[in-house]
């Protein structure tokens, strides 16, 4: 049965509870010394009396504890730190605190009841320090965290900064800077978000081009004809405004002398114009009730709500002195004809162009082609799916259809406003003519047709068509384009200059060798030497192991001999010995099993077309990214021999550029345009009057959209004050030509590059 401490008498070493209790209270403490080592009783909570009090501590039941569990206060033979009101100093007393193992020292107890055995006396050494300690933490700052952080960087980085100090460059490494150009690496794109992609109308047919040549061919001579006789009523109505605004302009007796006349002669030529204009009419309407309105249609309807109010004006409203808005209508229908006439000759032109030949090359804008940008590609096929995109709607047709709908609401709604809400319903008609007449803008009607006809036109004398509104749209700024060995140097501008055999090698052999190795790396120079071996009799080898170097050169190995076909650079590189006082500027050398066998010297010539096209496309935001195969065209040759600005070029590593121009690599189902020439002119006219007409287009739309937008306010405010002298036909027609000036402007704009 265990015993408590307070029932038995203190024994030899211990300590009794009044010892205990003076100790801790407010009276000066015995200089009795306490070893260090003697585990401190630590007192229960709980309510205490005040220093000098006579109630005891209540005492916890005590257990066993374990020697090797007990933590230490930092004794005699180790300094203990300073801590917080704790400071480093001698107990009370300036007697030395005595070691445990010394007599006169309290050992520390192994339990109640029990007394400690001494170590000294059992022989063992002096204890061990126990393994279990743990060093108090000490808290710091995030900001003294962050600045050993960086001087820890700061220091590793000054460790390795003079590592390769005095380290010379080697011969090799020298070598291959000199020899070898300089390529671009590729950024890794980041991952696109989901798109959200509109719900769009099953296309059109995919006919063949062929077939839309004929279909556009028919009738348009006629309309041609009928927009130019439109001519003839839009300048006798321009002469009735003007002699009904200005007296002084004499008009025939019988005319003058009945206002009536006037306006009925003013709704007979209107009519006379709708006549003219009937196909183009009848088309709007059918796309009206097709769900698919534009501002053609918005046209039609002013001029039929302008003959209803000429028809009932001396009935319903007389106005007199101010003629109807006949005059106006008869120059929309004008330049309704004449965009439709526009738009039909440059889709004919197109068509021309894409039927002229059966394999054409093809221009597609590849998205995240290089560098992860959207990139123009020129490939060969068949031109599948130009009959479809030709027929898709234009992207004016696309914006008005929007704008249309909400323009002819609003004009409802202001005429009514105008008329019935100001208990004058006789006006209704007059107020609906002026305001949709003033929402068929002018410019609307031209904003398409004709810049695409500018632009077809150009393109069809360098053999390119434009493939519809959808290769058009995806143009963006900031686009790259692929080119090639046969867009910079088309056949017929690289030509054989000279041939050099050296050693024994059989010329038929040296000539078949690099002929093989040319044709399997399908390099721009495959048809020079294909002639070659043709002309000398050979035959082409079986090659193994192909091979493409930076440097510029390819290896190969044939029949058990390793070839060697590139550069001059290529064969220093290759440590390829060269004739002394070799001055050939371009040519293909070849080497057998180590041995310089051949040179073939070459003449480039860039075609005349090439710089202004390349200027072109720098100017219009495309950056060339050069995907050659031919180990001489570099970007130090195009420079030098050639002027090129290369350093607004690309040049990708030589496995990428052979991916970029692989023939098999997929390609976008959405085409840009048709080629039928070869060469570097045909490629940029397409690419850049793309864009251009793609801007033209736009800015067109939305200047169309805000003239009409303008006109509709501006007349209902005229007609909700019965302003009838501001708002003449003279005037408005003044004002709808004011905003067809800025599209005349761009139209002639979209062509001069």
């Amino acid at each position: 049965m265990s015993h408590t401490h307070d029932q038995e008498p203190p024994r030899e070493g211990e300590f009794s509870l009044e010892e205990i209790l003076a100790e801790f209270s407010s009276k000066k403490p015995p200089q009795t010394a306490v070893p260090f080592d003697a585990p401190a009783e630590r007192p229960p909570e709980g309510p205490r009396e005040d220093a000098g009090g006579d109630l005891p501590w209540p005492e916890a039941p005590r257990t066993h504890r374990r020697r090797d569990n007990v933590i230490s206060f930092p004794g005699a033979g180790a300094e203990a730190p300073e801590e917080d009101g704790f400071p480093d100093e001698e107990p009370p007393g300036g007697d030395p605190l005595p070691p445990e193992d010394e007599p006169g020292g309290a050992p520390a107890e192994d339990g109640p009841g029990e007394e400690a055995p001494d170590e000294t006396e059992a022989g063992e050494g002096p204890e061990e320090e126990p393994d279990n300690l743990v060093a108090f933490p000490r808290r710091r700052s995030p900001l003294s965290r962050f600045l050993n952080k960086l001087d820890r960087r700061m220091d590793r980085y000054a460790d390795q900064m003079y590592t390769e100090e005095g380290v010379e460059v080697s011969d090799a490494t020298r070598r291959a800077e000199e020899l070898i150009p300089g390529v671009d690496r590729e950024e890794v794109p980041r991952e696109p978000g989901p798109r959200v992609r509109r719900r769009t109308p099953p296309p059109p047919p995919d006919t063949a081009p062929q077939e839309l040549l004929q279909r556009w061919s028919r009738g348009l001579k006629g309309l041609g004809i009928r927009s130019r006789l439109l001519w003839l009523p839009c300048l006798l109505q321009l002469y009735l405004m003007v002699a009904a605004a200005v007296p002084r302009v004499p008009l025939p007796p019988v005319v003058a002398g009945s206002f009536q006349l006037q306006v009925w002669l003013s709704a007979g030529l209107l009519a006379f114009a709708l006549c003219l204009c009937g196909d183009v009419v009848l088309r709007s309407l059918a796309n009206l009730f097709r769900g698919c309105m534009g501002l053609d249609a918005v046209a039609v309807l002013g001029c039929a709500a302008t003959l209803a109010d000429a028809l009932t004006m001396t009935v319903l409203d007389s106005r007199e002195g101010h003629l109807p808005y006949c005059g106006v209508c008869c120059f929309a229908l004008l330049a309704l004809s004449r965009g439709d006439w526009y738009k039909r000759r440059g889709l004919r032109l197109a068509c021309r162009t894409a039927a002229a030949a059966a394999e054409p090359y093809l221009v597609t804008l590849d998205e995240g082609k290089w560098n992860g940008r959207d990139t123009y590609t020129k490939w060969q096929g068949t031109a599948a799916g130009f009959g479809s995109q030709i027929q898709t709607p234009d992207g004016a047709q696309r914006v008005f259809r929007v704008a249309a709908p909400l323009l002819v609401l609003a004009a409802l709604l202001f005429s009514l406003l105008s008329s019935l809400g100001r208990e004058r319903p006789e006006h209704l008609l007059w107020c609906l003519s002026a305001t949709l007449t003033a929402a068929g803008s002018f410019s609307a009607l031209l904003v398409y047709g004709k810049p695409f006809f500018l632009v077809s036109r150009r393109l069809a004398k360098d053999g390119a068509a434009l493939a519809g509104w959808p290769g058009i749209a995806r143009a963006r700024r900031g686009c790259g384009i692929l080119l090639t060995d046969g867009d910079l140097f088309p056949p017929g501008s690289v030509a054989l200059n000279g041939i050099k055999v050296f050693g024994t090698f059989p010329l038929e052999k040296v000539v078949a060798y690099t002929a093989t190795l040319i044709r399997d790396a399908g390099t721009g120079l495959e048809r020079v030497f294909h002639d070659l071996l043709r002309s000398q009799g050979g035959l082409y080898r079986r090659a193994e192991g192909l091979c493409c170097y930076e440097g510029g050169g390819l290896s190969a190995n044939i029949r058990g001999d390793q070839v060697l076909v590139g550069s001059a650079a290529f064969m220093n590189l290759m440590e390829v010995s060269l004739p002394q006082g070799l001055n050939v500027k371009n040519a293909v050398f070849c080497a057998i099993d180590g041995e310089l066998a051949g040179i073939f010297a070459l003449n480039y010539d860039l075609p005349d077309t090439a710089p202004p096209a390349l200027s072109a496309l720098l100017r219009a935001g495309v950056g060339p990214v050069l995907a050659t195969r031919d180990f001489n065209l570099i970007p130090a040759m195009l420079r030098q021999r050639f002027k090129l600005p290369v350093d607004r070029m690309e040049y990708p590593p030589v496995e990428r550029r052979r991916e970029l121009s692989d023939p098999e690599q997929p390609h976008s189902d959405t085409l840009t345009a048709v080629l039928c020439r070869e060469g570097l002119a045909p490629f940029t006219e397409a690419v850049v009057g793309g864009r251009r007409l793609r801007s033209a287009v736009l800015l067109g739309a939305g200047l169309a959209c805000l003239g009409s937008v303008a006109g509709l306010l501006l007349t209902f405010y005229l007609t909700f004050v019965d302003a009838y002298s501001s708002l003449g036909a003279l005037s408005l027609l003044a004002f709808l030509a004011a905003w067809l000036v800025p599209t005349w402007l761009i139209s002639g704009w979209v062509n001069q590059y």
